[in-house]
């Protein structure tokens, strides 16, 4: 799932946008509003997303995808306290600087997983698996996979099955789009002061025109337009976005005062019982206010977590494996599809539950080697990634994955004799 949500780090970049090619120090994350200590519960809070991901994935947990909108609120909380933060120390944001923070966090696992999944469907796939890998790969270069799949107009909780190993990576368009578009709207606010309130004003206006978007356009019969557009899901991120803002911080702070660990304990209840009851296509309620209420309840519960994280429920979700399997998640959620699409023709013979057990074991292998083998050494100690040289490598990049998906050729497809039908 692509996103400061995946993120556990906060950039200082102390000489504005000419020293951008220097090495920065990179310091755990600060959210806005609280002093700049590490919030390991919102570790935690990513790993519980992931593991209702990969259970809703194999099969055992109904509401499991919700965790994807967990996802997102998390990345809107943590990438406009950056932003605000950002203002309150520079009096402005620098585009260039937080979107070459997003490509080096980014960019390298995504790639690495996309060549290799890419190589070995066309070496090994059936040739649907080859023919959708190749038509979905520059759409997820491009981060536009969710509108992409939109257009094919394929069914969501239809259409994952075994023939796209890509198809899980529209929601990492869906955060690219916001990293894209939410910090030049923020810069705008900036200029003209008052920054926290008119960002919370910003937030709060477009997630309610998303959510009439949602009401308005959702299909009773496949709810896909609004489940993976990205105009329709903006609230998840925004209600995160809005969390992160003081105005909202103060008033939540005065609305729970000391009973924070009790709300937090309600919260995270309340979006439990929404992971268990929902069913996806057949779970009306949700696309007609019930995952703006998911989103909240997110929204508010990460807010708390920083608010208050000696509460029990904070201190429940900094639990070690917790937190190692968030710090580990963004990698984990870009390999767990493609290893249950691959591995699920070579398992014929394994119980669900034994199934489950080595797609889990594979994609966290995997996630893991990604994260200390791709993911930390390019982040925190190479150099040559950023600046100038940093720009040359993220287009060298781009063309060879566009060269990629040209070069593997792609079976002919299936000939039908008319003249046997009849």
């Amino acid at each position: 799932m692509l996103r400061q949500g995946w993120d556990v780090t906060w950039t200082v970049f102390r000489h504005g946008v000419g020293k951008v090619g220097s090495m920065t120090q990179v310091q755990p994350i600060k959210t806005a509003g609280v002093s700049g200590a590490h919030l390991p519960a919102l570790d935690g809070l990513r790993g519980i997303s992931i593991l209702g991901v990969l259970l809703f994935h194999t099969g055992h947990l109904s509401g499991g995808f919700l965790g994807v909108d967990l996802f997102f609120a998390l990345s809107g909380y943590l990438i406009t306290g950056l932003l605000l933060r950002e203002i309150a120390t520079t009096g402005a944001v620098s585009l260039v600087a937080f979107w070459g923070r997003r490509i080096r966090r980014l960019l390298p696992a995504l790639v690495v997983m996309l060549t290799a999944v890419a190589v070995l469907v066309w070496a090994v796939g059936s040739p649907d698996v080859v023919r959708t890998t190749l038509s979905d790969g520059p759409w997820v270069q491009l981060n536009l996979l969710n509108w992409h799949l939109l257009a094919e107009s394929a069914g969501y909780w239809d259409r994952f099955g075994p023939d796209r190993v890509f198809e899980h990576l529209w929601s990492i368009a869906v955060e690219e789009q916001f990293y894209l578009v939410w910090p030049v709207l923020v810069l705008v606010i900036a200029r003209r002061g008052r920054v926290g309130r008119r960002v919370a004003v910003a937030a709060a206006s477009v997630s309610a025109v998303s959510l009439v978007l949602m009401v308005v356009l959702a299909d009773p019969a496949d709810p896909t337009r609004v489940y993976t557009g990205t105009d329709t899901r903006a609230f998840s991120l925004l209600l995160g976005a809005l969390a992160a803002t003081r105005p909202v911080q103060a008033v939540l702070a005065r609305a729970v005062g000391r009973s924070a660990g009790a709300v937090m304990a309600l919260l995270l209840t309340g979006i439990g019982a929404m992971w268990l009851l929902a069913d996806g296509v057949d779970s009306r309620w949700l696309f007609t206010g019930g995952l703006f209420v998911h989103s909240l309840a997110a929204a508010l519960l990460i807010r708390l977590c920083a608010q208050a994280p000696q509460a029990l429920v904070a201190k429940g979700l900094a639990w070690r494996p917790l937190r190692w399997l968030g710090l580990i998640s963004y990698s984990l959620y870009l390999w767990h599809w493609p290893v249950i699409v691959l591995l699920g023709p070579q398992l014929p013979g394994l119980g669900e539950w034994a199934r489950t057990v080595l797609v889990f074991a594979v994609s966290i292998g995997l996630a893991a080697l990604s994260k200390y083998l791709v993911e930390d050494p390019i982040r925190f100690r190479a150099r040559w990634a950023a600046g100038r040289s940093g720009l040359l490598v993220f287009a060298a990049v781009m063309i060879g994955l566009a060269v990629l998906w040209l070069v593997l050729p792609a079976p002919a497809p299936a000939v039908i004799d008319i003249t046997r039908l009849g």
